[in-house]
């Protein structure tokens, strides 16, 4: 085995801690050519599709191959700007804002870097970044704020795998959810409430979180308790009574049964039920992306409004809004607590890089 290591590597460079986020991915352009490659690695994963390897392999080359990358290239041009895909460009500033943060406390100590599960940047990319910067504590926060296998497992994964191609290997903490985690909860309070000042209240506030299948929840998937949590906790923050919101899944795949009630089913049948008038919140995106512009954003909507519904409102994901990036970067904080921040002065790397090359001279010796 060839392992990878820092081949340019320097006692004079200083040790640095590490913080990656990461998040789902983003294909690089909205045309077929390039959703194809992207649809492949995601849906290859066992963790998001989990069915047996054999059967999938000839459902996904032979069938979904070869039709949804043009269904998917269609709604992906609806949502992409000259900065690329929304939750590209999001995440991108996401991670500067935090750096920007941890600078303020740490100095230049800190580095912050981003990467996708699929697609780019990569995982790998990112971290080659970051141990040729002297990373050499790791902290990775995946942007799911429930956890689930198919997302932070996944990424867990990812970053395993790499690990076992790695030479030298960082001290490594991973952040799996932060579902329940108060900076969090209060900005997705305040930013609801910030839209009600402005727009007002709607009959129902709802929910909409991705879907997974119902299987999973039943293997032990913690997924959907983690959803239920987040609702519960800024409905109470919010004064809402029972009646007043509620929590359904979005972006279901395929015949099995996924968890409900689903997003879009329910926004066809209130009008009928005598709700006029709804807004949407999706607390388990930290970044806008298709998922929420199109599918929440646009597609529902046309469901809500086509059935009987007269008023309809996205509440946007939080983005790099200041209170997200606050509790992402208290978030992190609390992660590194324990963790001790080099601060090593240029003379003291200079002398470990004299004794460094006086033990190189002896031992050529």
């Amino acid at each position: 085995m060839n392992y990878r290591g820092n081949t340019a590597f320097s006692h004079q460079q200083a040790d640095k801690v590490g913080v990656l986020l990461t998040n789902l991915g983003t294909p690089d352009a909205p045309t077929k050519a390039a959703l194809k490659p992207y649809l492949k690695e995601f849906l290859s994963d066992p963790r998001v599709v989990e069915f047996p390897r054999w059967l999938w392999k000839i459902i996904l080359n032979g069938i979904i191959l070869n039709v949804r990358p043009k269904r998917s290239a269609e709604a992906y041009s609806t949502v992409w700007t000259d900065r690329g895909s929304p939750l590209l460009y999001h995440t991108e500033d996401q991670a500067a804002a935090v750096q920007q943060a941890l600078t303020q406390d740490f100095g230049e100590h800190v580095v912050v870097d981003y990467a996708m599960r699929y697609g780019k940047p990569s995982i790998q990319a990112a971290l080659d970044r970051m141990m040729r910067a002297g990373v050499r504590k790791l902290l990775v926060l995946p942007l799911y704020p429930q956890y689930s296998a198919s997302t932070v497992g996944s990424t867990f994964d990812a970053i395993a795998n790499d690990f076992t191609q790695r030479r030298w290997l960082p001290e490594f903490r991973f952040i799996s959810h932060y579902h329940d985690y108060d900076p969090f909860i209060t900005a997705l309070v305040n930013k609801i409430e910030r839209h009600w000042a402005s727009h007002g209240r709607a009959d129902k506030l709802i929910f909409s979180y991705h879907g997974v299948p119902l299987r999973y929840l039943k293997n032990g998937d913690p997924y959907h308790c983690e959803c239920y949590k987040t609702t519960r906790l800024v409905a109470e923050r919010l004064g809402l009574s029972e009646n007043e919101y509620m929590t359904t899944f979005q972006s279901r795949f395929g015949r099995e049964e996924w968890l409900k009630p689903y997003t879009d089913e329910t926004l066809k049948a209130l009008p009928k039920q005598s709700v006029k008038s709804v807004q949407v919140v999706c607390p388990g995106f930290s970044s806008d992306c298709l998922e929420t512009i199109e599918e929440i954003g646009e597609e529902n909507r046309e469901y809500f409004m086509e059935s009987g519904g007269e008023r309809y409102e996205y509440i946007s994901a939080l983005n790099a809004d200041e209170e997200h990036i606050s509790a992402l970067v208290s978030l992190i904080k609390d992660n590194l607590s324990g963790w001790t921040i080099p601060q090593q002065q240029a003379e003291a790397l200079a002398t470990r890089q004299r004794e460094a090359d006086k033990v190189q001279r002896n031992t050529a010796n």
